[in-house]
């Protein structure tokens, strides 16, 4: 058997490239979690406490890396004004996008007014007895989308697809930390990108569950979670970009996407999972979640 690659291994790879490739290598390596996430979806649905316990795994993940990596780097780099400024640029940023540009939350479309547990264990007939009549009312227009044939909840999709811009605009910063993270270290990129990774999986189940429950196929619902991670190329590309010529500002880049981040975690991750999920098993998904980041720190000496 071969020896396992190791982290030094995996660092050379990306060296043989350009640090704005690297980005983008990097980036996507990132976005394939919500690849994971909307394949698990199609597969199975989550009961509540499979998706209390997964979203607890993203705000885990989030929470420890924006205090534990990337608002601790900004205080260290640029000192405490870079480090407070960032972060509160960051959440501030978030709250307007949410005001301006509202979106459906993680939870509200996944189950339509019923609980995961439910929808795993029972039939739609039994959930709801006029469903295949809303179905079928509302099957005219998304062809496109479903089986030849079969049935639309046309409502449901489109809202699964406000549900997948908004991941969208949440993985356009994630994008930003993980530029940020490589400009400044390429290792702390690559520790960026693997967490990332992670707390993406949550994200594409989330994205995809409503699509395929409102009748689409199984690729289009697929298809579409990963186009909502591709948001995080863009996002990380745009940062190797700008701050390839404005090194100055990495402190504060690093900062603000920890800020995006906690907004995210307390206003949308948490609450949902603590809703439409078993609250104990949101808190153990939340201390597992936390468990990797510190172990993945510690794996590759961050």
């Amino acid at each position: 058997m071969g020896s396992p690659i190791q982290k030094e291994q995996v660092i050379y790879m990306f060296d043989q490239f350009s640090p704005l490739v690297n980005v983008l290598l990097l980036s996507l390596v990132a976005s394939l979690g919500t690849a994971l996430g909307g394949a698990l979806a199609i597969i199975r649905r989550p009961g509540r406490r499979a998706y209390g316990f997964l979203m607890g795994i993203t705000a885990g993940v989030m929470i420890c890396l924006s205090f534990m990596e990337l608002v601790n780097e900004a205080w260290e780099l640029g000192g405490p004004r870079a480090a407070t400024l960032g972060f509160g640029i960051g959440a501030l940023f978030m709250l307007t996008l949410d005001y301006l540009a509202p979106h459906l939350r993680f939870g509200q479309v996944e189950f339509h007014g019923h609980h995961a547990e439910d929808l795993a264990q029972a039939d739609d007939a039994h959930v709801n007895p006029d469903f295949t009549q809303t179905r079928r009312r509302h099957r005219r227009g998304a062809h496109w989308l479903s089986h030849e044939g079969a049935a639309v909840d046309a409502k449901l999709i489109n809202s699964g697809l406000l549900l997948a811009i908004g991941i969208s605009l949440h993985n356009l910063p994630e994008g930003i930390s993980v530029g940020a993270g490589y400009m400044h270290n390429p290792q702390f990129g690559l520790f960026i990108a693997m967490a990332i990774m992670l707390h993406n999986i949550p994200e594409g189940l989330a994205t995809a569950l409503p699509l395929s429950k409102g009748g689409a196929k199984r690729g289009y619902a697929l298809g579409i979670a990963v186009l909502s991670g591709l948001a995080e190329p863009l996002g990380a590309v745009l940062a190797g970009l700008f701050l390839g010529s404005f090194q100055n500002l990495i402190p504060g880049a690093l900062a603000f996407a920890g800020g995006v981040m906690v907004y995210i975690t307390l206003d949308e991750l948490i609450p949902s999972a603590r809703e439409y999920g078993s609250v104990h098993w949101t808190s153990l998904g939340i201390i597992v979640g936390s468990i990797f980041v510190f172990l993945l720190s510690a794996w590759m000496g961050i």
